[in-house]
């Protein structure tokens, strides 16, 4: 029975009657509020109740025909076109907890559900198994059709013909199924407007393929899975979307464990981890690897492990002879859906070494403007090839990496022109930021590869930003993109980053960075890039968390390099060396280096060279007991760097002036030199010397008698020291935590 016409002809026929509902139901004996349930198309009639209300309303024949030919249109057919729930399924809790709330048929409103993702991740598996479990709250059925938008089959199914096998599901004759698909689509929503129905879209291209098989009833369920997130329809129908991610690592341990067992997987846990990490916890990967070890139910686990690490390319791992469970065939229907730039565009991305990348960073890998690559990633991210992480960066998973690399390689793309404008991206605009995280810049050449994009950085927030969103890309392309081709561009990345590491207190990835840039600056046989990436290194060993041993092999590397270098660099470099045996307590030797770089920097007559080595052969005679010399050096140093304009080594020679007056007993003098050299920290923003120079004041105060002030400015400079995470900030705390006692010397300042 058509509970769709029906309705209309029994709510029809008894107004021509002239009765109303409570006169039908007086006259028939059938309750109000069944018969409102009929009219309404909510409950379809015993054939006894039918005959009761037709001898009631009295029809003519003609109107008792036309309510018994509807009555007659009932097959007693209801459709169960479901695919059998998954045995194996497994996880998706969060998911489920959403779709829940449309797990009933909503009043008034027909109730559709997009789930999207990448090829493999499940979306058929939810979308059948949330089908099955809500079946029972749909009495009229269950409608399932592939609509083969992503498969080999050719193309995808036509709506008309889907239409075709939704309405003979519906027991529509034959003979009476439009041939074109508006008509049937017409139909069909005609054929269901009553009805309670689950209606599952599996597998739809666009949402031009999904709208003619959308059903009008409030009562139904539509569930569309999809590839590409269908945003028309969620604009337009109102649907709402579900985005299916990769399983958990928990989720994929249960995954593997109900095709292949607990107790195997439980006998060699740390084994099935891996499994499932080297799966990138892609469902259909791990169904396969499942596959592959039930088929070997001796194997132990550790031999798939090591099979799967070792298989390159890793997607012949996790191949199959049906292509419905082949990774890399389901990722080639993704892909054959793009258009040729975008699929190029897709290629390029595989090159990104980091576990997510910015627009911009994906922009340089192909070498197009910003506009062009934004209109790319949608496009993937559309299609389920990218997705997006919580700070708006595009993700690439593993697989689907390994699968554009392979792309790549055989369309033979220009793989080292994408390696060195990443690079370059990221030295270009680490020196553009570079302008307001330090007072000094690097020295080396900025001229930007073609097709690297210049991000707009007008400050020290916008700076820290954009070196906060590549951190991790940095880190990997120094890691991984490799050759002799590179080399000149990875030390250059690493001596452009040394500043924000140092600004943001990142020792350990500096000491990393470094690490890797020295291999490359040796292989070049580059005095001057060594001698950098050497001080450096040293540098963030004695500061951060370093270890003395790593320090000296830099240092004497460093020393070892210095004969080879120009005059000019020498003064730069034994100023440098200076510094660091400073930071290890070896003054002698500090003092040493300190005028030999004012002695080369007076030959040369660099007036920028003489004030530093001034500063610092000032600050190496203070800590040496020679205090009135100090005071004479920073003097004469004054000067000259005012009129260069160098406010950080002046900053630096205003401290050790208040350091060598403190210990000469003129207080009140240091402690206002102090305050000169915080206010120019301050003012550019030096945090390590801010808090060399708070440590300092702080001794001062104290010796003046001015507790309080003392133990304010040392937990300041305590604060500073945290921020950057450097070992001094302990030392600086057990200072406070002995007040008020005596006076305790202060630890001494880096040389300028």
């Amino acid at each position: 029975m058509d509970r769709g016409t029906l309705g209309p002809l029994l709510r029809e026929a008894r107004q021509r009657s002239l009765l109303t509902l409570e006169g039908l139901a007086e006259a028939s004996g059938v309750s109000v509020r069944a018969i409102s349930d009929i009219e309404r198309g909510k409950r379809l009639p015993r054939q006894s109740t039918m005959n009761e209300l037709l001898d009631a309303l009295e029809l003519d024949e003609d109107g008792r025909r036309r309510v018994v030919q509807a009555s007659a249109r009932r097959t007693g057919r209801t459709p169960q076109q479901l695919p059998p729930d998954l045995a194996v399924f497994r996880g998706r809790e969060r998911a489920l907890e959403v779709v829940r709330a449309f797990g009933s048929p909503a009043a008034g409103q027909a109730v559709i559900c997009v789930i999207g993702g990448m090829a493999g991740v499940g979306k058929t598996a939810l979308a059948v198994h949330w089908a099955h479990q809500v079946a029972d709250r749909f009495p009229d059925g269950q409608l399932y059709v592939n609509l083969r938008a992503f498969q080999d089959t050719g193309s995808p199914l036509d709506p008309g013909e889907a239409l075709g096998g939704f309405l003979t599901a519906l027991g529509v004759p034959s003979s009476d199924i439009p041939r074109h698909t508006e008509q049937r689509s017409a139909l069909f929503r005609e054929r269901t407007a009553s009805r309670q129905l689950v209606v599952v879209l599996d597998n739809a291209r666009d949402a031009e393929q999904v709208r003619p098989l959308l059903p009008a009833s409030a009562g139904c369920l539509t569930i569309v899975t999809s590839r590409d997130q269908l945003p028309g329809l969620v604009a337009t129908e109102g649907a709402s979307l579900i985005s299916l991610d990769v399983w958990t690592p928990a989720e994929a341990l249960a995954g593997l464990a109900a095709r292949i067992g607990e107790g195997r997987c439980a006998a060699e846990p740390e084994d099935a981890a891996e499994l499932v990490e080297l799966c990138g916890f892609l469902p259909l990967a791990v169904a396969i690897v499942g596959a592959q070890l039930t088929a070997a139910p001796g194997m132990p686990l550790r031999v798939g492990v090591r099979e799967l690490r070792e298989s390159q390319p890793r997607l012949d791992a996790l191949a199959a002879d049906d292509r419905r469970v082949d990774v890399r065939a389901v990722f080639s229907w993704s892909y054959r859906a793009l258009t040729a730039e975008t699929q190029q565009f897709f290629r390029y991305l595989s090159v990104h070494p980091g576990p997510a990348l910015s627009a911009e960073a994906a922009a340089c890998l192909r070498g197009t403007p910003m506009a062009t690559a934004r209109q790319h990633l949608r496009r993937l991210t559309s299609a389920s090839l990218l997705s997006r992480d919580a700070d708006g960066r595009y993700v690439l998973h593993d697989l689907v990496r390994a699968y554009g690399a392979e792309l790549m390689d055989r369309e033979g793309d220009d793989r080292a022109g994408a390696e060195i404008r990443l690079l370059d991206y990221l030295r270009h605009n680490a020196h553009a930021g570079n302008r307001f995280l330090w007072d000094y810049p690097s020295g080396l050449p900025d001229v930007p590869v073609p097709g690297v994009v210049s991000v707009a950085i007008e400050g020290r927030e916008e700076a820290l930003d954009w070196y906060r969103q590549e951190e991790s890309t940095a880190a990997a392309a120094l890691r991984s993109l490799d050759g002799p081709r590179l080399r000149r561009h990875r030390v250059d990345v690493a001596l452009e980053w040394t500043r924000y590491h140092q600004a943001a207190g990142r020792w350990a990835e500096e000491i990393a960075a470094q690490g890797l840039a020295l291999a490359a600056a040796l292989a070049l046989d580059d005095p001057v890039a060594i001698a950098s990436i050497c001080h450096h290194l040293a540098h963030a060993a004695v500061i951060g968390p370093g270890d003395a041993e790593e320090a000296e092999r830099a240092i004497d590397l460093m020393l070892a390099y210095l004969p080879r270098l120009p005059l000019e660099q020498q003064v730069r470099f034994e100023h440098r060396v200076c510094t660091l045996r400073d930071h290890q307590g070896r003054y002698p030797e500090a003092l040493r280096h300190a005028r030999n770089s004012l002695a080369i920097a007076r030959d040369l007559g660099r007036p920028a060279g003489i004030a530093r080595g001034l500063s610092a052969v000032a600050w190496f005679l203070a800590l040496l007991d020679a205090y009135q010399e100090a005071v004479d050096a920073c003097e004469e140093a004054l000067p000259i760097l005012r009129e260069l304009g160098d406010r950080g080594h002046e900053a630096g020679t205003w401290d050790t002036l208040g350091y060598a007056r403190q210990r000469l007993g003129d207080l009140d003098t240091a402690i206002a030199d102090y305050r000169t050299a915080l206010g120019i920290c301050e003012e550019l923003q030096l945090g390590f010397h801010r808090g060399q120079v708070l440590d300092h004041l702080a001794s001062a105060l104290l010796e003046r008698g001015d507790v309080e002030q003392a133990r304010a400015t040392w937990n300041q400079a305590a604060e500073q020291f945290t921020a950057l995470r450097v070992a001094r900030a302990a030392e600086v705390r057990a200072r406070i935590d002995a007040l008020p006692a005596r006076p305790i010397p202060a630890l001494p300042r880096t040389a300028p």
